[in-house]
């Protein structure tokens, strides 16, 4: 199994950070990698949802909002390759300065990945830090004009 945790720091309020952060319709903006984010389905706080990737492949998430409870968790649905599974867990905290958004990831590889789960997480953890740079620029930008 892979573990990998990545924070960052946005000078926002929270509900402005929780708020664009979930908004998966913007997500080919905040993240450098995705060419297509559509929400497939929504539920009360449950989003099921298509991510296409610069490579060419595209999978399906569902994502579970609590966000009086401060969390976001996504679980990869379909496919599963190249993972065995793959589950998310972002979190927001008030700290000085703003909210503190961590983003933690659990997965494990398939044995036929092109990959191992030690690459996989240099890459997740270095794709991460860039895309939660995007975050705090775009969130901090809408929020403080």
């Amino acid at each position: 199994m892979a573990h990998t945790v990545n924070s960052i720091v946005i000078n926002a309020p929270y509900g402005k950070v929780f708020d664009l952060s979930n908004d998966i319709g913007r997500w080919k903006e905040f993240f450098s990698e995705y060419t297509e984010s559509q929400v497939l389905e929504k539920g009360e706080n449950r989003l099921t949802f298509k991510l296409s990737h610069q490579n060419g492949t595209s999978w399906k998430s569902y994502r579970l909002l609590f966000k009086d409870d401060n969390f976001a968790y996504a679980c990869r649905v379909e496919p599963m390759f190249p993972f065995e599974y793959m589950k998310i867990l972002w979190l927001y905290r008030q700290v000085n300065g703003g909210v503190e958004m961590t983003w933690v990831q659990d997965f494990k590889m398939d044995k036929n990945a092109k990959y191992t789960d030690e690459q996989v997480e240099g890459m997740i953890n270095k794709h991460s830090q860039e895309n939660l740079k995007r975050f705090k620029e775009i969130i901090e930008k809408e929020a403080n004009g």
